[in-house]
């Protein structure tokens, strides 16, 4: 045996289930195919929200929130309906439910106070992320739980490259980038190590993508092997052939979330070790895509996440219903938008609108949080348009703008002229809502959905809910358009395990030797979210299931 322990995927679940492993003063071998740039994975990238129920930033938010009524939300959301098997065995969805209620329990109790003794902060203001369906027992978050560390994704994976750095000093963790795991090496049943290819040395900076040259290879042998490698986001070659028929078609206009080393490949070679996939066909993408005009990897996409108050339009000009508002119910919104025949939507808005509610995800397009330049932070109420908002203003392909609805929409079918937008019809819906304005009553959702957002109290502060106003009040122009896609980016089905993380083969049986964490495993238990997710937990289930697997296989040892 090489060491104890060795995890492949340096991303944040691989990292937090190595410190978990060295702290219990066990050896690891830390595995990555990407080169040291990448320490971090795709989380190094994320906004970093977190979800967190009953917590103090929210009560002085004036939120009440509670474990039950974040269960509920939850429970609503995931829609498990694959919890038993025909033979009366745990079916696909028995494990992620346990993990879901072992998950709520801990961002209800322990989850703030463990980051905090890591160093982790943040900001006073909860954002409220996924606000659902408009029923009370379907999906959606009831109150705001999207906490924001301060330094984001970036800030969040910080502490826990810190501790595996001082591993490394000590000699517990020996990290190997450019070491892609190939074949998981089995005896008698059992996983005993790892096989695969030394890739050549690349310099590229992080999220490029890097060569796969193959100069030597190698072997590593442990008690424990624990894949933590994350999705298939990055490989639209994977995301198609699952893609769910309940979603419709999968657009031929695809952008990418994450960054080309979000391969999947750990999955089929999980598999080969004996290893069980369970619900291949949920997925999370994301339909309020726009193309990065400075693009980092392959087919880069940068997601908006809208306040409440653009009007969104298919590609034909019909105004979504409710609940298919910006932040309401992202997949819900994407099994509407599949049906139109068409791979785009569009946000019609106006530059007040775009300026205070609009914040792009991203480490890198939020630099005042990831750098925690405080100042800046608190100029954000009173800044007209962000630095990287207005950046996609003047240079993003897919933004446009004009002074009257007739030159936005002539702009719109220059842009897509296989899908024109009649002026006239989109004018009407606009001047229809820009009339629910005028006073307190209304029969739009929209318009209501909008004050309602303004009565929490976060909202207001950050302006995320702008009063409503006309869309057409020249005060508040230029007017904009926005052309959406879908952005591919979680796997919400994985490795089946169990609470410790262990992998489970066709028989519901634990292989030996063999652990999974993270997004190769549905965030736990191959589907912990279920059908659809809550926002703010995905970062969240990388550091549970790295945490938990990591302690489980260090006991095991």
């Amino acid at each position: 045996m090489d060491a104890d322990a060795v995890v492949v995927g340096a991303g944040l679940a691989g990292l937090v289930a190595a410190c978990e492993l060295a702290d219990a003063d066990r050896s690891v071998v830390l595995l990555d195919q990407e080169s040291e740039a990448n320490l971090g994975g795709q989380a190094w990238w994320s906004f970093g929200g977190l979800f967190l129920v009953d917590s103090p930033e929210q009560r002085r938010m004036g939120v009440r929130d509670s474990l039950e009524l974040a269960w509920q939300d939850w429970q609503g959301s995931a829609g498990w309906d694959r919890l038993v098997a025909p033979d009366g065995s745990p079916g696909p969805d028995h494990w992620g439910r346990e993990w879901a209620r072992s998950y709520v329990e801990w961002a209800a109790g322990e989850k703030r106070a463990w980051l905090r003794e890591r160093g982790v902060s943040f900001f006073p203001v909860v954002g409220w992320a996924e606000r659902g369906d408009g029923t009370s027992g379907g999906h959606g978050n009831s109150v705001p739980r999207f906490h924001i560390p301060w330094g984001t994704g970036t800030g969040l994976v910080a502490p826990f490259e810190k501790r595996v750095r001082e591993h490394m000093a000590g000699g517990r963790i020996v990290y190997r980038p450019r070491h892609r795991v190939d074949e998981l090496v089995t005896s008698g049943g059992a996983v005993t190590g790892v096989r695969g290819s030394v890739l050549a040395p690349d310099a590229s900076p992080r999220g490029v993508a890097t060569n796969r040259d193959v100069t030597g290879g190698f072997e590593y042998g442990a008690e424990v092997v624990l894949v933590t490698s994350g999705g298939i986001g990055g490989d639209h070659s994977l995301v198609r052939p699952n893609w769910p028929s309940r979603l419709g078609e999968a657009p031929r206009d695809l952008l990418t979330g994450v960054p080309a080393h979000v391969d999947g490949r750990m999955l089929a070679i999980t598999e080969a070790a004996g290893g069980v996939v369970v619900n291949r066909d949920r997925m999370w993408h994301y339909t309020e895509g726009v193309r990065n005009w400075d693009p980092i990897w392959p087919g880069h996409g940068i997601r908006i996440l809208p306040g409440p108050s653009s009007l969104w339009f298919d590609a034909h000009g019909d105004r979504l219903p409710s609940p298919f508002l910006p932040g309401f119910d992202t997949l819900g919104t994407l099994q509407h938008l599949r049906r139109t025949g068409a791979d785009h939507s569009w946000f019609v808005l106006n530059r007040s609108i775009v300026g205070k509610e609009f914040t792009l995800s991203g480490s890198e397009q939020n630099l005042d949080l990831t750098e925690r330049r405080y100042r800046d932070v608190l100029r954000r109420p009173f800044t007209k348009v962000q630095p990287s908002v207005q950046a996609f203003l003047d240079h993003g392909e897919d933004w446009l703008t004009a002074d009257t609805l007739d030159q936005l929409v002539a702009r719109m079918n220059a842009l897509e002229p296989d899908h024109p937008i009649d002026a006239g019809h989109l004018t009407r819906q606009v001047v229809e809502r820009d009339r629910q304005v005028d006073n307190e009553f209304t029969k739009d959702a929209q318009v209501a959905a909008i004050r309602v957002a303004r009565r929490y109290r976060g909202d207001r502060l950050t302006k995320r809910a702008f009063p409503p106003h006309r869309i057409l009040d020249p005060k508040h122009g230029p007017l904009v358009a926005v052309r959406l896609r879908v952005l591919s980016r979680k796997t919400l089905g994985g490795l089946h395990t169990d609470l410790s993380g262990r992998v489970l083969d066709a028989a519901g049986s634990p292989v030996p030797g063999l652990y999974a964490a993270g997004e190769v495993a549905g965030f736990g238990g191959g589907g912990v979210h279920g059908y659809r997710a809550l926002e703010g937990t995905f970062v969240g289930g990388c550091l549970f299931t790295g945490r938990e697997a990591g302690r489980a296989a260090a006991a095991a040892l």
